[in-house]
């Protein structure tokens, strides 16, 4: 930061887009706009030329020699580690959220959402956070409902939540009386109708992403005698 102030560049192939996202975060005392790019090759030159603590980039930005999108992301972090980004997207794909989600730290905003949550996403990485514009949020809450994605079973979906909550796979087998073959093939059935791969990342998504229409209550693991 330069005098306590947040240092940010403004990365969109709209300029009135940039324009007004400029305009939202002149209004904060705490943030300092210090330029504004249209392409990759525009953004890494000026990274590279001056100091810059937070990025906020539309995702497709097409005609830079850099690219946009993951790859730009994964470039922006492997070149200036220190760097926070926060992506500006209108794509509103649950195949894209899921993507952008596996990128751990990253802020993302829909442009559907007031420009005031861009401040808050700015403030809220200087504070090593992440952040969600609404859209964003419905969308993590929601996306397990698209159609698009199948629904989890009750079963499947009560083995994620207990799984979320810390019981492992033998617990669970004598908690739902069936066997451990059973209980692990039905974890890895969720896991791949959710595109998740990792026991960390469905611990993730299982604490926002599984709808309680579809979800057997968990039973209690702690025993009352």
């Amino acid at each position: 930061m330069s005098n306590g102030r947040i240092r940010v560049i403004i990365a969109d192939d709209h300029p009135i887009v940039s324009l007004g996202v400029s305009h939202e975060l002149s209004r904060d005392p705490a943030i300092e706009v210090i330029g504004c790019v249209r392409d990759s090759t525009d953004l890494i030159a000026q990274l590279e030329a001056q100091a810059c603590d937070v990025v906020v980039s539309d995702y497709a930005m097409p005609g830079g020699k850099h690219g946009d999108g993951l790859g730009l992301i994964g470039l922006l972090r492997r070149r200036f580690p220190a760097l926070r980004v926060a992506v500006l997207t209108m794509v509103e794909h649950p195949t894209l959220l899921r993507a952008l989600l596996a990128e751990k730290g990253l802020c993302i905003l829909s442009k559907a959402d007031s420009t005031q949550h861009i401040a808050n996403a700015i403030h809220a990485m200087s504070w090593g956070r992440t952040y969600y514009s609404p859209t964003i949020k419905d969308m993590i809450v929601h996306e397990s409902l698209s159609a698009e994605q199948p629904r989890l079973t009750r079963r499947e979906a009560e083995i994620v939540r207990l799984f979320c909550a810390g019981a492992t796979i033998t617990e669970i087998s004598r908690i739902s009386s069936r066997s451990v073959q059973t209980i692990s093939s039905q974890k890895r059935s969720a896991m791949r109708k959710l595109g998740i791969e990792r026991d960390a990342d469905l611990i993730r998504h299982g604490s926002t992403a599984i709808p309680e229409a579809h979800a057997a209550p968990a039973p209690c693991l702690v025993s009352t005698r």
